[in-house]
């Protein structure tokens, strides 16, 4: 099988990560793409981040009804620092006859060569979907990358943590069923 693997902190999920994943899913022959929660990115602040088990239940929530998309916990139940490089190689080894496909933004593609053994990282299959702010150098990449222009939105998580704080609406930008998971357990408050 072949599996598209979007990594993330999904801190929540939103519209932008659903769209980019059925952009994915309606271009390349995959049969799957699981949403492989982060408990914590080593490149990243620990900030106002949930629970990974609390963002994997809101991941569940927005993708229940598709099924093209799948959550994975695979990261939340591994040793942690996580480093995609020891998950791919965890999800090889457990799953040998599936071709893995990583999927990154082109913000965490620019950050690749910090990444922990970013070389075989970069030998792997790689699509990567632009976003706002970080284009992709137009030299030759290699066979294995491929670059994906899907519909953006400039949506973050960030913004949606802010917008909770200050009292305002999320609604259509992440889905319902997250938006009700957040309101009953006053998350991001």
């Amino acid at each position: 099988m072949n599996i598209g693997l979007f990594f993330g902190s999904f801190n929540p999920i939103h519209t932008g990560h659903l769209i980019v994943a059925n952009t994915v899913s309606n271009t390349f022959a995959l049969e799957n793409i699981w949403f492989i929660v982060s408990p914590q990115n080593p490149l990243k602040e620990k900030s106002e981040l949930l629970s990974a088990e609390l963002r994997f239940q809101m991941v569940e929530k927005a993708i229940a009804k598709d099924s093209r998309l799948k959550a994975s916990d695979v990261e939340i139940n591994l040793p942690l620092p996580s480093y995609t490089i020891d998950t791919l190689t965890y999800l090889e080894n457990i799953y040998p006859s599936n071709q893995f496909y990583l999927i990154l933004g082109s913000d965490a593609f620019q950050t690749l060569p910090q990444w922990k053994n970013s070389e075989q990282l970069l030998s792997k299959k790689i699509i990567v979907y632009l976003r706002p702010g970080y284009p992709v150098s137009e030299e030759p990449l290699p066979h294995n990358i491929t670059i994906l222009k899907s519909p953006l939105l400039e949506i973050s998580s960030t913004e949606i943590r802010r917008l909770i704080k200050a009292k305002k609406s999320i609604r259509y930008i992440t889905p319902q069923p997250v938006i009700e998971v957040m309101e009953r357990n006053s998350f991001y408050m």
